[in-house]
């Protein structure tokens, strides 16, 4: 029979082929429907869809698709599984290895958090993002030192790294080094424009050297971008407060309230006088200007 087929110009069907074709052509359709349907938003079906095509053969390509997809679910434990399997696959893959850290972060789980990062720097010690990262996880765990001692490294490996820099004022503000952080804010406002978090710094900054025309005028600024930024309400009534202008701190005590009324645990939609004034005393009063 395969010798008439032969001779006929057909071929001899061979069953196993034709099953190894059909299931490559049901993994493309799953994959790819996969991938639009996670473009669209539709993440539990994007995640059966993925699941089935790692059904039909192992694709790192998926698992990277998987992880995202159940990124989007907030399911991050699993998640991590994912990334793992593509990590232990590509040894060398510092982008999936922080892109883990990253995850970890989400978690709060600093401890975890370090360990993708220190693979990480395994690979590629003077990789400026391992080295901020893994200072996030040591700031998260409340190690300082170790932490600006990281940073530093990161911004030396790449100064550009305005990240690395916001968050090492932050904590030589912590500490108390308002001149250490000064150096790093004035650096964020010649290489930035507008950014709420920068200006939020330099305000503080101010504040806490006494120039309080400067940080309201800076938190004022902050507002007009954005007249939902409920720190920079919060900031600059403390220091209307403290300047005992009453009428500016009550009204920015009340654009708080209004926009967050669990600001007090205790204040649920008393926006009397006499409510504003009560939450205004206790929530200037606690406010450290040094950011503990």
């Amino acid at each position: 029979m395969g010798f008439w087929k032969s001779f006929f110009g057909g071929e001899e069907s061979n069953p196993e082929e034709e099953k190894k074709n059909a299931e490559a052509k049901n993994f493309d359709v799953f994959k790819y429907d996969g991938v639009k349907a996670m473009r669209m938003g539709q993440f539990d079906y994007a995640e059966k869809c993925f699941r089935e095509a790692l059904k039909i053969q192992e694709d790192l390509e998926v698992h990277d698709y998987l992880s995202q997809t159940l990124i989007r679910l907030n399911r991050l434990d699993e998640a991590l599984e994912e990334l793992n399997i593509i990590i232990k696959a590509e040894p060398d893959n510092i982008a999936i290895m922080l892109h883990a850290a990253h995850v970890a972060y989400m978690q709060e789980d600093y401890e975890q958090m370090k360990n993708f990062c220190e693979q990480a720097l395994g690979v590629d010690a003077e990789n400026a993002m391992a080295n901020y990262m893994v200072a996030q996880a040591a700031l998260g765990q409340g190690d300082l030192i170790n932490g600006i001692a990281r940073l530093t490294k990161a911004i030396a490996l790449n100064e550009q790294l305005g990240d690395a820099r916001l968050l090492r004022a932050k904590t030589l503000l912590k500490l108390g080094d308002v001149n250490g952080a000064e150096e790093d804010v004035n650096w964020l406002m010649a290489h930035t424009e507008d950014e709420e978090e920068v200006l939020l710094m330099a305000a503080r900054v101010a504040h806490v050297k006494g120039q309080n025309d400067d940080a309201l005028n800076i938190y004022n600024k902050v507002i007009d971008l954005n007249p939902f930024q409920m720190d920079a309400y919060r900031e600059r009534g403390q220091i209307r407060y403290e300047q005992g202008d009453k009428k500016g701190a009550q009204e920015d005590m009340q654009k708080l309230l209004e926009m967050n009324p669990n600001e007090l645990a205790d204040v649920s939609g008393d926006y009397s006088a006499e409510g504003v004034e009560q939450a205004m005393k206790r929530v200037y009063s606690a406010i450290n200007p040094f950011g503990l």
